[in-house]
């Protein structure tokens, strides 16, 4: 693990750096944003910036120094060998009052580059009753205030899934504490609409572009309780990429089903097909 904060490279990742007043500390207040790493070059690193500027100006603490940015993933991958790895990029407010009200002082900018196992080609799902409000001032955001995702994946983890899937506060299908959901219903495949609140992911986006024209994907709502009733259920992610899912909650799935193959392969060659991508300016 290597960690760059505000322009310097830490000795180590225990070093003690950031101000026990730092507002992403005592509050939360930051963005953030997880690239994956492929035989040590980071994917789709340009949309992933601009979802971050997208979500540090939503939270109203300003578009961080993207340069910057690229230049702390720069210094973190600089003589790593990674296979495969995830960088972490968060981007706080920085130095603040020990409440809500911010200070005046600039952002605090950390990177976080490791290697990590790839997930698992298939997985467990569970649904927890805890809502996404699809109205909240956060909604569409990738924020560090993520107290609730905490505990809805330990909860997940207590009974045997990796990922914990939420309704929004309509009862509909929302989103995973780290994915977007992709699931057959009735032969047709069904992603939830961005006004249901889910994050606006950049691994589901890449998907439905290149999708489009071989497998029709329906951004459509739908109550919770489908995923009970589903042919095939997909998370959709950063580091899982297209993962099958064999089982939603005691609900056991034929995993990978031909719909989700068909988009693993879509995913594959879109990846190797978008040269663009890869690397510090793709």
């Amino acid at each position: 693990m290597r960690v760059w904060i505000d322009g310097r490279v830490l000795e180590s990742p225990d070093e003690r750096a950031v101000s026990v007043l730092d507002h992403g500390l005592v509050v939360g207040d930051g963005v953030f944003e997880t690239v994956k790493v492929e035989h040590g070059r980071p994917f789709a690193l340009t949309p992933h910036l601009e979802r971050l500027s997208s979500s540090a100006t939503g939270l109203g603490i300003g578009a961080p120094d993207a340069a910057a940015i690229r230049a702390g993933v720069a210094a973190t991958l600089e003589g790593q060998d990674l296979p495969f790895g995830r960088i972490r990029i968060t981007v706080t407010s920085g130095r603040g009052p020990l409440g809500s009200p911010r200070g005046d002082g600039p952002q605090t900018l950390v990177v976080v580059t490791e290697p990590c196992d790839r997930p698992p080609p298939v997985s467990r799902i569970v649904t927890v009753p805890w809502p996404r409000n699809e109205r909240g001032a956060l909604a569409g955001l990738k924020t560090t205030s993520y107290g609730e995702n905490a505990l809805m994946v330990e909860e997940a983890r207590a009974r045997g899934a990796s990922e914990a899937v939420m309704p929004n506060t309509r009862g509909d299908v929302c989103e995973g504490t780290g994915s977007n959901l992709v699931y057959v219903l009735d032969g047709r495949v069904v992603t939830p609409t961005l006004a249901a609140g889910p994050l606006a992911g950049v691994t589901r986006g890449l998907l439905l572009e290149w999708a489009a024209g071989e497998v029709e994907i329906h951004e459509e709502d739908h109550p919770i309780e489908v995923l009970g009733a589903a042919e095939e259920v997909m998370l959709v992610g950063t580091t899982r990429d297209v993962q099958a899912i064999e089982q939603v909650d005691d609900r056991e799935l034929a995993a990978p089903g031909p719909l989700t193959r068909q988009l693993q392969d879509v995913w594959a060659r879109g990846s190797e097909q978008s040269p663009g991508l890869w690397g510090l300016d793709g």
